[in-house]
């Protein structure tokens, strides 16, 4: 993929352009939330203002509008879509026994693994709720089927742990059932709102599955490229959980026999203990730069399912999108 700066880049960027819409969805989100069980509520503030990119809920808006459809039902599955990646992530800081996220204590971290798993699971199915209300069984179709690979891409995680001999298609196999399924149908469902043809449809639904893999693989460097600050969790965290991610199969391919046995035994264990070894020989075997290379080449097939959309100001911050989704450092 060309560099940012041979790219003609919009005058505004995705959260800029879809600043105005992303208001809306808030107030969808915080009307959304309320319940009469106080602790619901607390909970489910305390992770929905800890905030992040948004970048799902804004494919919906974006797709949307790239393809001529503004009818409200666009904020609701909007705030939908954020509402199962809330949920999976109360259920994934349990799973992982994380205690940072954005910067801050996880939910379970301050209010308990019990508490977390509950609130997520009444996040989940007031997602189903918001998702029935639209009235469209296709859209029902596709984000049921969303948060079932994603149940799916869990446990297929789950079993990867600790597994030094993970294969790299395995590892990506997660990352699609995990993370990029859920790119995948919010880019889809602004095809579905805007009734487009089956092949724009399936080219939607493309970019957000690219787009997201691409998300995720730059996720993975980052825990062994920046600090603690920068990221909002703890570095090294995906060592700790025995995470076999692709900078440390890399690095293992590529380095001596010393260090290979190092990464997996620290992948067997956990074990974080020489942990500044470790990211020292990924940096050296440049598993670091081959990631965010096999990152730019998703981000690249993204931009190429573009292709089936007309020229729109939607359109240039989805190009936009795939440059800074895949050169960020946080």
């Amino acid at each position: 993929m060309q560099p940012p700066s041979t790219l003609n880049a919009p005058a505004l960027d995705a959260a800029q352009l879809m600043a105005d819409d992303m208001q809306q969805v808030d107030g969808v989100i915080h009307r959304r939330l309320a319940s009469d069980v106080a602790m619901i509520n607390q909970i489910a503030h305390y992770i929905i203002s800890a905030g992040g990119k948004r970048i799902r809920p804004m494919l919906v808006l974006l797709f949307s509008g790239a393809l001529g459809f503004a009818g409200r039902e666009r904020f609701e599955l909007a705030a939908t879509v954020e509402f199962i990646h809330t949920a999976t992530l109360l259920h994934d800081d349990v799973v992982d026994e994380s205690a940072l996220r954005r910067g801050r204590q996880t939910a379970n971290a301050l209010f308990g693994n019990a508490a977390s798993v509950l609130v997520g699971d009444f996040v989940y199915s007031r997602a189903f709720q918001m998702m029935v209300s639209v009235n469209n069984m296709r859209v029902l179709e596709v984000l049921a089927d969303a948060t079932n690979v994603i149940a799916e891409g869990e446990v297929l995680q789950l079993m990867n742990m600790h597994d030094p001999d993970l294969a790299v298609d395995d590892y990506l196999r997660v990352i699609r059932y995990k993370t990029a399924k859920l790119f995948e149908a919010s880019a889809r469902i602004g095809a579905v709102l805007a009734d487009a043809e089956p092949h724009v449809e399936e080219s939607c639904a493309d970019y957000g599955r690219s787009l997201g893999t691409a998300f995720q693989l730059v996720d993975d460097l980052l825990d062994y490229e920046g600090s603690t600050a920068q990221l909002g969790k703890n570095v090294g965290d995906d060592l700790r959980e025995g995470k076999p991610t692709l900078p440390l199969l890399i690095a293992m391919e590529r380095g001596t026999a010393e260090e290979r046995e190092l990464i997996r035994h620290a992948i067997k264990h956990g074990e974080i203990a020489r942990l500044p070894e470790i990211v020292a020989i990924v940096r050296e075997t440049g598993a670091l730069a081959a990631t965010r290379d096999a990152a730019r080449a998703e981000a690249d097939k993204a931009r190429q399912s573009l292709a089936v959309l007309g020229p729109s100001a939607c359109r240039e911050a989805l190009l936009e999108l795939c440059v800074r989704s895949v050169e960020r450092s946080s």
